[in-house]
């Protein structure tokens, strides 16, 4: 049996990971709202996303050899480049810092437009934000609290999603 020797390049293998990821999380995602119904499925996953988004970004920083950010921009920056990394084109972001005070436009969600390719009924609540923010900014800034609050949602109807986080 021959094999190509042609290697995917480390550009490719990035994409093809994050997609991966996402498609792993969106399966346990549909398959638990199958079997458990919509609502109990967004707070599962709603908690796994938390757990999991404390351990991609300690893995992150730990790739980087970074021990994490001594600022709120540095977090933001840094945040900024792991979603880069995992999302690729699948999340559009802008953030805002003001002091203590980070605020999160997302004008694209691949999430969020999965579970509409899905089926989902369109006003199903966001399967990840209400908690992944804060647990990356935690995270990222060790010793850090941070209070999320979800001023709109694309789950919700919004054309975007404006999520303002608070260091407390």
């Amino acid at each position: 049996m021959e094999f190509d020797d042609e290697r995917l390049s480390s550009e490719a293998a990035v994409k093809l990971l994050g997609r991966l990821m996402l498609a792993w999380d969106g399966q346990w995602f549909l398959k638990t709202a199958q079997d458990c119904g919509v609502e109990t499925a967004v707070a599962l996953n709603a908690k796994v996303r938390s757990s999991f988004g404390r351990i991609e970004i300690r893995e992150f920083l730990k790739a980087k050899g970074h021990s994490g950010a001594r600022s709120v921009a540095e977090a933001v920056a840094l945040l900024s480049e792991y979603q880069r990394i995992f999302l690729g084109e699948g999340m559009a972001a802008e953030w805002e810092v003001d002091g203590d005070t980070v605020a999160v436009c997302v004008s694209r969600c691949s999430p969020q437009e999965g579970a509409g390719r899905a089926g989902l009924r369109p006003d199903t609540p966001c399967v990840a934000c209400e908690t992944v923010w804060d647990s990356w900014l935690e995270a990222v800034m060790p010793g850090s609290r941070w209070e999320t609050q979800i001023g709109a949602s694309m789950g919700r109807g919004a054309e975007a999603c404006r999520i303002v986080l608070t260091k407390s």
